[in-house]
């Protein structure tokens, strides 16, 4: 009877050693499985725009200088019409992140600025010059220069940084949304996202 007892407690102990090995194999895959998703997910992103603007603004450009010993004042000027298209975009192929297997998290550790590109075309009118002051190739780039400034602070009052934002966000919110189904949390410096309401209270 004692060799048919200890028989079947050593039946036992090897059943639950294998089940208990096969489960810990079983949550291994799983977890690499899971963690291989996530890095695909990062990479298909990609180079993302996320915002398209265009202005069009009209500028009158003076230049004077005195000749002959200051007797005389010679003035050239022109009006520029510009009209400018500008896009907004994250590169998030250089999104900087780790990932931790042993407590199944996604940490972002960093998001790459905003990459603002405006494309002017410029359109001259009414280009006036006197003989001792002509236009040149200065004056040009003097011109386009410019309202190169300009401009830029037109994109950087307008809504179209915010909307880039806001656009950026949604991206990042299939992180969370991937993330969350497996059972894994996403954090950004250090702090869990909880919400996808979390993401916009990001400071980016």
């Amino acid at each position: 009877m004692r060799k048919i007892l200890f028989g079947v407690i050593i039946t036992l102990i090897v059943l639950f050693t294998f089940k208990y090995c096969g489960d810990k194999k079983e949550e291994a895959i799983v977890l690499k499985e899971n963690t291989t998703l996530i890095q695909e997910q990062i990479k298909n992103v990609g180079k993302l725009v996320v915002t398209e603007g265009h202005f069009s603004e009209v500028f009158t450009y003076k230049n004077s200088k005195a000749v002959f010993a200051d007797l005389l004042e010679a003035e050239k000027r022109a009006i520029v019409i510009v009209n400018a298209d500008v896009t907004i975009g994250y590169d998030l192929s250089k999104i900087e992140y780790k990932v931790n297997e042993a407590t199944k998290t996604l940490q972002i550790l960093s998001i790459p600025e905003e990459e603002i590109k405006i494309s002017p075309d410029f359109e001259y009118y009414d280009i006036q010059a006197d003989f001792l002051n002509q236009f040149e190739a200065n004056d040009y780039n003097e011109i386009k220069k410019t309202i190169n400034t300009s401009l830029m602070k037109k994109v950087e009052a307008s809504d179209l940084k915010s909307n880039a934002q806001n656009r950026l966000i949604s991206e990042l919110s299939k992180f969370f949304i991937l993330t969350n189904s497996l059972g894994w949390t996403l954090e950004y410096n250090q702090t869990p996202i909880e919400s996808i309401e979390g993401l916009q209270n990001l400071k980016l």
